[in-house]
This record gives C-alpha cells, sequence and structure tokens, in this order.
C-alpha cells in the first residue's frame, strides 16, 4: 500500500476520526509522518483538556509502521511495549513528528543481521500550538530477520 493510501484510511478510520486524530503527512519514503489530534467537544476528559487516551492512540502506530516499510519483507516488526508521559494539560490541536533517519535504520539492521531479536525505543514529543510539551510517549519496537 502507498502511503498516500494508507494517510487516506487514517483518516477516515472510525478510532482516529472519531478522536479528532488526522494525519497530516506520511512521506512517500516512510522517513516521516505528522499526526495533529484536534480538540473536540466529544474527546475532552473531565476537565476539559485532551482525553490520555487520545493523546496515545495518535502516536501507536507510527514508529512500528514507518520502521516496517523502511526494512522491508525481510522482517518481523511489531510494537512490543510503550509509556507515555503527561506534561501539561493538552488544550487545542496537538502535533506528534516522527523522523525515522538512516542511522538508527541502519542500526536496526546491523543488529538484527544475526537473526537475534532487537528491542529499540523511539521517543515522540506531543507539543501545543505554542511549542510546549504536553506529553511524551516512547514505543519499543521489536524487529527480527524473518527465517527462511
Amino acid at each position: 500500500m502507498s502511503p498516500a493510501a494508507l494517510r487516506w484510511i487514517f483518516n477516515l478510520w472510525p478510532p482516529f476520526a472519531f478522536a479528532g486524530i488526522h494525519v497530516t503527512a506520511l512521506s512517500h519514503d516512510w522517513r516521516h509522518a505528522r499526526v495533529e489530534l484536534r480538540m473536540r467537544p466529544w474527546n475532552r476528559n473531565y476537565v476539559g483538556t485532551h482525553f490520555g487516551g487520545s493523546l496515545f492512540a495518535m502516536t501507536d502506530p507510527f514508529w512500528m509502521i514507518l520502521v516496517k516499510e523502511r526494512l522491508g519483507r525481510g522482517y518481523i516488526v511489531w510494537d512490543r511495549a510503550a509509556e507515555i508521559e503527561f506534561v501539561k494539560p493538552g488544550k487545542g490541536t496537538v502535533v506528534a513528528g516522527f523522523e525515522l533517519d538512516d542511522a538508527t535504520l541502519e542500526a536496526i539492521r546491523a543488529q538484527a543481521a544475526s537473526g537475534d531479536k532487537v528491542l529499540h525505543w523511539f521517543d515522540t514529543a506531543i507539543t501545543d500550538r505554542a511549542g510546549d510539551v504536553v506529553a511524551r510517549v516512547r514505543k519499543q519496537v521489536y524487529v527480527r530477520r524473518k527465517r527462511a
């Protein structure tokens, strides 16, 4: 599937659409993604800020997808662990960006070359319009070469 098609599907996918999550960019080479969470009356929590589950959901699949697509069919890639730290109340539109650089990808390839599993942590900051960090999300991605 192309990045453009996946972006379109994500933006129509009910769990994202109803949560106010919008994928604004998914690069043609699977190196970059940008996601927004827009404040809506139905995704506010009890105190009027972004629901923590929505903040986490906006970051959920992207590291795994970027790594999987960049490594190709010779690898098994899935999410293994995650954690979120809420830094300040999120209001308005918040943004998360994902940048997969060549050095990280090559390090994962090198570690997986022997056939052993690789567990790599990725960090993502969710920021508000002023650029202030609202939450920090860490995702651990599992990678292993497929066995012949």
